[in-house]
């Protein structure tokens, strides 16, 4: 079982992304603070859970969590500040919705000061600490659930399979349908094409 967070401090979050790698839709991160008494042996970093593990956490985190936030970064912003900047936009918002944090912990090796609140953050935190991994568990089924449904506007992309993620079908279906409002326009959409 991971260890429940970082630091010794109560109020500690644990903050991470989802969908950083993706052609389309948004960035998101969550934000959870876990009770003290917390105890899951099946929480654990999103990426090594299945759909429907993931899909059974939520619901978990959200009634026993202290406090947590979701927060979406549209492509428009990501194109605007870049993707690390848009990273850490949606984890400060997601921070923001939280009633009180002393402490920060961040998956990954990038992050601003949010608030003079201290933090620290900790490559594959999310592997390592409960408080992590259940705020990376929101984060995908929250982005998963925002890609199913605007899948139902652009069926042709297979967003509810591939979530945005840049697979062969999506780049084929990018080349033969074009771009869509949905689209990073910063990104790389085809593997030929030079970013800018």
């Amino acid at each position: 079982m991971l260890d429940l967070k970082f630091s010794n401090l109560e109020f500690e979050c644990g903050t991470d992304e989802a969908g950083r790698g993706c052609l389309a839709g948004p960035v998101t991160a969550g934000a959870v603070i876990l009770p003290l008494n917390f105890k899951n042996t099946l929480l654990n970093d999103s990426k090594q859970l299945s759909h429907k593990k993931r899909e059974f956490l939520k619901p978990i985190i959200e009634s026993e969590a202290l406090f947590y936030g979701v927060s979406h970064v549209y492509p428009k912003k990501i194109d605007e500040i870049n993707i690390l900047n848009a990273s850490i936009l949606a984890m400060h918002r997601s921070i923001s919705k939280l009633k009180k944090v002393e402490f920060i912990s961040v998956d990954g090796n990038r992050f601003k000061a949010f608030k003079s609140i201290p933090h620290q953050t900790i490559i594959k935190g999310d592997s390592k600490y409960q408080n992590i991994a259940a705020a990376s568990v929101l984060a995908k089924t929250y982005r998963d659930a925002y890609m199913e449904k605007i899948h139902e506007e652009f069926p042709m992309y297979n967003w509810k399979q591939n979530k945005g993620y840049p697979t062969k079908e999506h780049r084929e279906a990018i080349r033969i349908y074009g771009t869509t409002k949905y689209h990073r326009m910063s990104f790389r959409l085809l593997a030929e094409q030079d970013c800018y």
